[in-house]
């Protein structure tokens, strides 16, 4: 019996447009004053030192350290560096009421079914922890980071690495034959799977063909496995 419940977010809860319409924008567009703003903080001293590292480049000064993370926002890098900061970035634009996140319609519904059945909630992201918890904390649907028990991102490791599945499942407890992962994307399914998880496919549209994993549209038609 399914025991907890790891879920993606882009193409998944929410929509990718959002996110590549809504949240990358406006993270591009802030980068320059935010970093001008906030250079000498050992917060942000400590992403641009990694971004460095991890980029081989000299980053002296908020100029050249904006032109890299604008860089990689146009190569939607997964860089814990820049999703680090866009999260900083966001949480100024969320509680500036600026966006909320956007859900689809079945989401929170489904969320809050599984929650009061007795699963334990769980996200796995590209994006920050931290940006998770502002995405689901300024949800279309208000605040629901209640509902969640943790939250895992690209520092348990890349999604399609079947190593970071192993990881979530030894930080939530619990065999990974009593975890079901969600997401929009086969690569990450399958490595998941790969880990022992039970795995569904979210095809929202409706549109990307088959798959080696149960297939639905929306979170109301899903049947937890047995």
């Amino acid at each position: 019996m399914i025991k907890a419940i790891v879920t993606d977010i882009e193409g998944t809860t929410s929509s990718i447009s959002f996110v590549k319409e809504v949240l990358f924008p406006y993270a591009a567009r802030e980068f320059p004053a935010f970093l001008a703003a906030h250079w000498d903080e050992p917060a942000i001293r400590e992403q641009v030192m990694a971004a460095a590292q991890e980029s081989g480049l000299q980053l002296n000064d908020p100029v050249s350290a904006s032109a890299l993370f604008q860089q990689w926002i146009a190569e939607d890098r997964k860089a814990t560096p820049l999703k680090t900061l866009q999260g900083m970035i966001w949480k100024h634009g969320y509680q500036n009421g600026d966006y909320t996140a956007h859900l689809y319609p079945d989401t929170a519904a489904a969320l809050r079914q599984w929650k009061a059945q007795g699963l334990d909630l769980y996200v796995y992201s590209s994006g920050s922890i931290a940006a998770q918890k502002l995405f689901f904390g300024f949800s279309d649907d208000g605040d629901l980071t209640a509902l969640f028990s943790g939250y895992f991102d690209t520092t348990s490791g890349h999604k399609q690495e079947t190593r970071s599945y192993h990881n979530i499942q030894q930080a939530i407890g619990l065999p990974a034959t009593r975890l079901l992962f969600l997401s929009d994307v086969e690569a990450e399914l399958d490595a998941a799977a790969d880990a022992g998880y039970h795995t569904i496919r979210l095809d929202r549209e409706g549109s990307q063909g088959e798959s080696k994993h149960t297939v639905v549209s929306a979170f109301n038609e899903i049947e937890l496995p047995k």
